[in-house]
C-alpha cells in the first residue's frame, strides 16, 4: 500500500489532532462490537474535550483523513490479511518446483506452533527471484550509513530483516511483522509499531546528514492479530506511512504483486 499523496507532508499539529481524536473517540464503532472502524463527524472533532486550541480548517482536514483511513483499511487492507493456513499455502506454492538459495527462517515457537516464518520466507524468495543479485536476507547486525566521503553518519538502533544491497549504506531496508497462530494480543505488537517509528526517525536523520535516500518498508500479516485484535495499530501503520516514517506498508498477500515491483524499482535506480 502506497501513501495517499493528499495526506503527505502534513504538520505535526495535524498528526497530534488525529491521534487525540482517535484516543478520545475511539478507533472502532462500539455498536458493531469493534468489527468496523469508526467514521467521524466534523462536529465531534470540534467538540473534543481537550485543553488545546486548533483552527477549524485543521479539524476539517483531520476528519477527512481519519475517514479515509477507516475506509482504506476496511475495503483494501482487511481482504489482504491472511491466516496461517493461507500463508502456508502461498509459501508452498512458491517453492513448488523452485529451489531457493535464500534464507528460509523458522519462527521462534516450539512444538506444534513451530513452522517456517511464512511471510519472511515469501519475501526472501520473491526478492531472490526478482533481483537476480545479492541482498542481505538475514543481516544480524546494525545498519551503518556514511556520507559521500565515507565518514560515519549513523548506526541504526535495531537490526532489520532484510537490506539491499546490504546493511552498509543500503538503498533499501525492510522489517517484517508476522504473527500467525497467535491467540493472545500482547505488548510485542505495540512494540513492533513503535520500533518501526524509531527506524523511520533514524532514517530521516541519516538521509538529511548523509544526503542519501534510504527506502524503508514494513511488511505485516495475520488477520487475527492485526484486524480482530489490533485495528488501532493498523491505523497507526497508515499514519506512520503518511508521516513519511516508512515508504510503504505491505499487507499480507499484497506481497505477491507489490513486492516484486518494488524490488524491480531498486534495479532501475542504479
Amino acid at each position: 500500500m502506497e501513501p495517499n499523496p493528499k495526506f503527505l507532508n502534513r504538520s505535526h499539529q495535524f498528526w497530534a489532532l488525529g491521534k487525540l481524536t482517535s484516543e478520545c473517540l475511539g478507533y472502532s464503532e462500539r455498536k458493531s462490537k469493534g468489527q468496523n472502524l469508526r467514521k467521524f463527524e466534523q462536529n465531534e472533532i470540534f467538540n473534543l474535550k481537550i485543553n488545546a486550541v486548533f483552527d477549524k480548517k485543521l479539524g476539517v482536514e483531520v476528519c477527512e483523513y481519519l475517514n479515509y483511513r477507516a475506509l482504506v483499511l476496511e475495503e483494501k487492507v482487511k481482504p489482504l490479511l491472511m491466516d496461517r493456513k493461507e500463508a502456508k499455502d502461498v509459501f508452498e506454492k512458491l517453492i513448488k518446483g523452485y529451489k531457493p538459495k535464500c534464507h528460509l527462517p523458522l519462527n521462534k515457537q516450539k512444538g506444534e506452533k513451530k513452522h517456517f516464518s511464512y511471510l519472511t520466507c515469501i519475501v526472501n524468495i520473491l526478492t531472490e527471484q526478482t533481483l537476480n543479485e545479492s541482498f542481505d536476507d538475514r543481516p544480524g547486525k546494525f545498519t551503518v550509513v556514511t556520507d559521500n566521503r565515507n565518514y560515519l553518519v549513523t548506526t541504526f538502533s535495531r537490526w532489520v530483516d532484510g537490506a539491499y544491497p546490504g546493511t552498509y549504506n543500503p538503498k533499501a531496508i525492510w522489517k517484517i511483522k508476522e504473527y500467525y497462530g497467535t491467540t493472545t494480543f500482547g505488548s510485542r505488537v505495540a512494540d513492533g509499531v513503535y520500533e518501526s517509528q524509531l527506524d523511520g526517525y533514524e532514517i530521516k536523520i541519516a538521509e538529511k546528514i548523509a544526503k542519501k535516500r534510504i527506502l524503508h518498508y514494513l511488511l505485516v500479516d495475520d488477520i487475527y492479530t492485526w484486524w480482530v485484535k489490533g485495528k488501532s495499530y493498523l491505523c497507526r501503520l497508515v499514519d506512520m506511512m503518511h508521516m513519511g516514517l516508512v515508504d510503504e506498508v505491505i499487507f499480507g498477500k499484497e506481497v505477491l504483486l507489490r513486492w516484486p515491483k518494488i524490488v524491480k524499482s531498486w534495479k532501475s535506480t542504479k
